[in-house]
């Protein structure tokens, strides 16, 4: 590990107050009930609750704990830990401040990415027509797998915390012929010929 490296991992202790405890299980519990009160289904509506489910074009996919988008929240939370820790060497931060941060940013993307503009986007440019939004519980389990990777980024050197975010959207699109880059791309600027590479899978 180089000096610098050794620099992005928060010196023990990493802290977390009972403030910061309260305010993430706070913001994860406001986006459970948004989601809820915008019509989104407790569990998946099959009426059951899988640890993994792995087939991507069914009702099924988002309903449970994890699916394949899973490693992309995983990489939020990467990328959440190093902006944060930038931005804490210009405005001091703590290791708990940043966490509260993270979570409110995911928090506060899990309910507009379930907003009606944002599913019907997805359906328009994506080859996600049986796509109407996440349940609640597959919500609230990427947000605390978010978490995680936020802590895997503050204890890992940024060597390997690239190369895992590198393996997994790599990993993941050959599995599914998609990802966390071509969730971004296909959302902002949608390209006929990933469309058509997509609905080959």
């Amino acid at each position: 590990m180089t000096a610098f490296e050794s620099q992005c991992i928060d010196a023990p202790p990493m802290k977390i107050t009972r403030t910061h405890l309260a305010a993430v299980v706070g913001m994860i519990a406001a986006a459970a009930l948004a989601l809820y009160l915008m019509g989104h289904p407790l569990i998946c509506k099959c009426g059951y609750v899988k640890l993994w489910h792995g087939v991507v074009l069914s009702s099924e996919n988002s309903q449970h704990l994890t699916d394949w988008y899973t490693p992309s929240h995983i990489i939020h939370g990467f990328v959440f830990y190093g902006l944060l820790w930038l931005a804490s060497r210009r405005v001091p931060m703590s290791f708990g401040t940043r966490l509260v941060l993270a979570v409110a940013i995911e928090a506060s993307w899990e309910v507009i990415e379930n907003s009606p503009f944002i599913v019907d986007r997805y359906r328009e440019a994506t080859i996600s027509l049986d796509y109407f939004g996440d349940s609640v519980i597959n919500s609230t389990s990427d947000i605390l797998f978010m978490i995680v990777g936020f802590y895997l980024a503050a204890k890992m050197p940024i060597w390997l915390t690239v190369t895992i975010a590198i393996a997994l959207e790599l990993f993941v699109g050959y599995m599914i012929r998609d990802n966390l880059t071509l969730n971004v791309v296909m959302l902002l600027w949608p390209l006929d010929a990933v469309l058509q590479w997509q609905a080959g899978r």
